[in-house]
């Protein structure tokens, strides 16, 4: 059972890292997006976007070269990843789950890094891990685990009462969004169980890592816990096929749309892309577009949208 449990393991985060790759790859290949000219951008340089501005503001601007302000954006990027700050913002009864969910989340991660970091250590460095850093990281990542692991099955429990209890939420709420939270909840509930209810004698979190590491199918994984391993690992693998993917479209979301503010007199490649987007022939089905399919977008978009509208 231990070389199953193994071999699902790292069947899921294979199976994970290629289908995120698969799924940021397929949105960096989409078409350029029509901008939202929202400012201030982020990356925009820092007096000019204290007050909302823009490097348009700059005389001949097309002739200056632009600056780009890297530490604008991570002021903006680390509150939001981390703290879900707009969301706190403009709904903040949903905040306090949502938070909950992902921040737990976050915590998992690090502690999947601590225990990697700890088992790697230990079979590479058993010297240091014998002492204060073996200590520091297991107190590090048991702190991590068990506050991760609670925040997340209570906030994918909050946000599942509130999909299932809340009238504004009904129009949106499919049966994938259901079994999506439900999945989290059992996965990480089974983890935990079995951690709690391993006997006396079973090993521990990095005992269980390096067994993984080194495919040491002699050691003896407790039932309970090799069920919620498992269930783990087709969650991670689930991931990406699913709308809970969105922390690879937010990269782009932001970047691509939100904040790319790139004049295309300095980029012959997105020069190249708008001039082949203006020999295709759209078919909206607004009919004071006027895009029938045989008119180019290079003609939509020169023509008058009043011409003709009360016809």
């Amino acid at each position: 059972m231990t070389a199953l449990v193994y071999a699902v393991i790292y069947a899921g985060v294979l199976f994970f890292i290629v289908a995120c790759a698969v799924r940021a790859f397929r949105y960096a290949r989409l078409p350029v997006h029509l901008r939202w000219e929202l400012y201030p951008v982020p990356h925009e340089e820092a007096a000019r976007a204290k007050h909302g501005g823009s490097y348009f503001e700059t005389v001949d601007w097309w002739t200056k070269p632009t600056h780009f302000n890297l530490a604008g954006e991570i002021k903006v990027m680390i509150p939001e990843m981390l703290f879900l700050k707009a969301l706190r913002e403009f709904n903040r009864e949903l905040w306090r789950r949502s938070f909950l969910f992902h921040f737990g989340l976050y915590l998992l991660a690090a502690t999947v890094a601590l225990v990697l970091a700890a088992a790697l250590g230990a079979m590479f460095a058993p010297g240091p891990m014998a002492g204060f850093v073996g200590s520091a990281l297991r107190i590090l990542y048991t702190a991590t685990g068990a506050c991760g692991a609670a925040m997340a099955i209570a906030g994918a429990a909050g946000l599942l009462h509130r999909r299932l209890t809340h009238p504004d939420l009904k129009n949106y709420t499919a049966p994938g969004d259901i079994f999506n939270l439900a999945f989290f909840i059992a996965a990480l509930g089974s983890i935990a169980a079995g951690y709690l209810l391993r006997g006396p004698h079973a090993p521990g979190v990095r005992a269980l890592t390096q067994g993984l590491l080194t495919f040491n199918t002699g050691m003896d994984v407790p039932a309970v816990l090799a069920a919620g391993l498992v269930l783990g690992a087709l969650l991670v693998a689930y991931i990406p096929l699913t709308h809970m993917s969105h922390f690879i479209a937010k990269y782009f979301t932001y970047h691509s749309i939100r904040w790319d503010d790139m004049p295309s007199a300095k980029s012959a490649a997105l020069r190249r892309k708008i001039a082949e987007y203006l020999t295709l022939r759209p078919t909206w089905g607004a009919r004071h577009i006027g895009a029938d399919g045989v008119k180019t977008w290079a003609e939509i978009a020169a023509a008058n949208p009043s011409v003709g509208a009360k016809k």
